[in-house]
Formats: C-alpha cells, structure tokens, sequence
C-alpha cells in the first residue's frame, strides 16, 4: 500500500472517528456520571464491538455483515429505549455527593455491556466499515486480507485512542462539577438521552 495513501486513510478516520455520535455520548456520560474510569470501560465495551465488526470485514463476509445488521435493526431500538429510560431517570435523580457517589458499587460487568451493545447494534456502523475500508485497498489476492488487517489495525487503533481521549476530557469535567450535582445529573442524562436518539437515527445506508 502506497504510504500516501495510508496516511489519507489515518486522516479520513481521525475526522469519521472524532465527530460526536452515540458512542461518543455514551462514554461521556458514563465518565460523567462515574468517572473516568468507567468512561475508559465503556471505551472497552465499543472497542469490543469494533473487533467483531472489523474482523466480518477482514473475513469477506460482506453478506454476514448485511445479515446481522437486519437481525440488530430490532435490537437497536430495545437500545434506544433503554438510553432514553436511563437518561431520564437520571436526569430526574435527586443530586448526589460526589464523595458518597465515589464509595457507591458500580457494575464495570455492565457499563462494558451496555457500550458493546450500543456499538454492536448501530447499523451503519456494521455496514459503514465493508463499504469504507476496501476503498484504500491497492492489490488483489493474499494482499488484500494483508492490507485490511492493516486498515483494521489502524481503524481500531484510533477509535481507542480518541474516544478513551473523549473519557478522559469529559472525568476532567466531571471534577469541575463535583459541587453542581443536579447540573451533573441534568449532563449525564441529557448525554444518555443524547446517545438513544442518535441510535434511533442511525440507519442503514
């Protein structure tokens, strides 16, 4: 692959990766509301879904890609009621102390889930990758899985490294509103919400 062309597909994907979506707002919010920490878990939840994804590609299975992305089209609006309840409800929640909300238990067993879910089941993310990587495949045969392990790699590579940069930023803005609770709460929900409607507008190309 020529280098050239390597480096506008490390720039396309910074570009696709960092513009805002329900990823994005839900590793927000769970910074937000939990700290960094489960931000980063949720980062490893979508990351997850990306493999799955990212190896369909890999594989040729463009049909299998097709398929489960008719099969997740129901399961992505029990997402997208689920972000809306979850949003709401915390949005309604009366403010918590951040110090009592640091000692709370929280389930990583389900913030991981709920950001593999979210990924997993968006459908144009399913179908966006089989559509988006071969268009920077220079060569036939044995060479064309070789390059998009490659582009895989590098997709992935960056998507962790940017959203874990989105989770980071947003426990920074968790700490300035350590004092604001009930703004903290109206954030974290507006985010969930924020993350179920952007699910919901998320279709098939």
């Amino acid at each position: 692959m020529p280098f050239d062309l390597y480096l506008a597909f490390v720039a396309a994907c910074v570009v696709l990766i960092a513009i805002p979506g329900p990823n994005v707002a839900l590793i927000v919010a769970n910074s937000v509301a939990h700290g960094v920490r489960y931000g980063l878990v949720t980062v490893a939840g979508t990351a997850s879904a990306m493999v799955l994804q990212l190896a369909l590609v890999v594989l040729g299975a463009s049909t299998a890609l097709a398929i489960l992305a008719g099969v997740f089209d129901w399961l992505r609006w029990v997402g997208v009621a689920y972000l809306v309840w979850l949003g709401a409800r915390v949005w309604r929640a009366p403010p918590v102390d951040l110090a009592h909300a640091e000692a709370e238990r929280r389930s990583a067993a389900a913030i991981f889930a709920r950001g593999f879910l979210v990924s997993l089941t968006n459908p144009k993310t399913l179908l966006f990758y089989g559509a988006f990587l071969p268009q920077f495949v220079t060569t036939g045969g044995g060479e064309t899985t070789r390059q998009l392990l490659v582009l895989a790699a590098t997709f992935l590579a960056i998507a962790v490294l940017l959203d874990g940069a989105w989770a980071v930023l947003a426990g920074r803005l968790r700490r300035l509103l350590a004092t604001h609770a009930r703004l903290r709460n109206r954030l974290t929900g507006g985010l969930l919400m924020g993350a179920g409607f952007g699910l919901a507008l998320a279709r098939r190309p």
